[in-house]
């Protein structure tokens, strides 16, 4: 085998020496060779891979549809800008969205931010009482029988149709849009927390008695870690319909948010504003998306589909 075995004299241990390795014969140690790491470019490599598979194909898709609109857009008839307008005329709109010149005029990145500070605080009440009254439609036979047919009713109604009655409530478009977020987040958290809740195997519940948990403990340790993957997919569809509804519901209200500029930018005729602002709405609910479905995957230990 090529392999050279050695008697330790002090031990009495079987030393087997390495092919190459030089030994001490005094001790019959055999030093370990050295470790050898990959090259820079070799580490990388797998890194640069994974870039190009995620970024490259959707940037070519988006560099052929601007080639596209350029194309179409460009004829005396169009009355669409072309993107090299858009930039011509929107060009502060984009290299500059965290610009501040008075109350109203002020760049994109502060009106999403605005829109998004509503956005978190629908979203969230909607999530905690989406998934209380999830649990208990999914847990009580007699809870879904009494309020899943008045759920399933609700949840058809659009979302601007509360805002007259939201109005009439709050006497304020800032309560009033946040309520037009919660109602609209709310159902799909509902409807997803009960199957979660209904699809606990049996085997978990019969532990529950066993170890004679309480139902805040059954709760905590049994419901929601089961039911995890179905409540993020619930808060998925939540935060989109969330950031859909903002939109529709600022173009109504009014004050400094993303949909307000949007109605602001159509009476004015401006649209390329209102096209950069679009892009700017799919980029954020995008990111959104990605966000709560990360926090799903460590939640669920990556139960969660992307």
């Amino acid at each position: 085998m090529g392999q050279a075995v050695m008697k330790d004299a002090t031990a009495g241990a079987t030393v087997v020496a390495l092919p190459g390795a030089k030994t001490d014969a005094k001790h019959g140690v055999v030093p370990l060779p050295a470790a050898t790491r990959k090259p820079l470019s070799q580490r990388l490599l797998p890194a640069l891979r994974a870039v190009l598979v995620n970024v490259l194909p959707p940037l070519l898709t988006v560099l052929l549809i601007a080639l596209f609109w350029q194309i179409a857009a460009s004829g005396p008839q169009s009355s669409l800008p072309p993107p090299t307008k858009i930039w011509e005329e929107a060009k502060d709109l984009i290299v500059e969205p965290f610009y501040w010149a008075g109350t109203q005029d002020i760049g994109l990145g502060w009106r999403i931010l605005v829109s998004l500070e509503r956005v978190a605080i629908g979203f969230s009440l909607a999530a905690i009482v989406g998934v209380l009254l999830g649990a208990l439609v999914g847990q009580s036979i007699w809870a879904m029988r009494g309020l899943d047919p008045v759920f399933q009713v609700l949840r058809t109604v659009p979302p601007l149709a509360w805002l007259p009655l939201s109005l009439a409530a709050f006497r304020d478009s800032q309560p009033s849009a946040i309520f037009v977020i919660f109602i609209t987040a709310i159902w799909p958290v509902i409807i997803n927390t009960a199957v979660g809740i209904r699809n606990i195997p049996q085997d978990y519940r019969n532990v529950a008695q066993v170890l004679r948990l309480n139902h805040v403990e059954f709760f905590f340790k049994i419901m929601v870690p089961s039911a995890a993957p179905y409540i993020f997919t619930g808060l998925r569809i939540g935060v989109g319909l969330s950031w859909l509804a903002i939109v529709a519901a600022e173009m109504l209200t009014g004050g400094v948010g993303i949909g307000f500029f949007i109605w602001d930018a159509w009476n004015s005729s401006r649209l390329s504003d209102i096209i950069v602002a679009l892009i700017y709405i799919g980029v954020v609910g995008f990111f959104l998306d990605r966000l709560v479905a990360f926090v799903g995957t460590i939640v669920t230990r990556g139960t969660l589909t992307n």
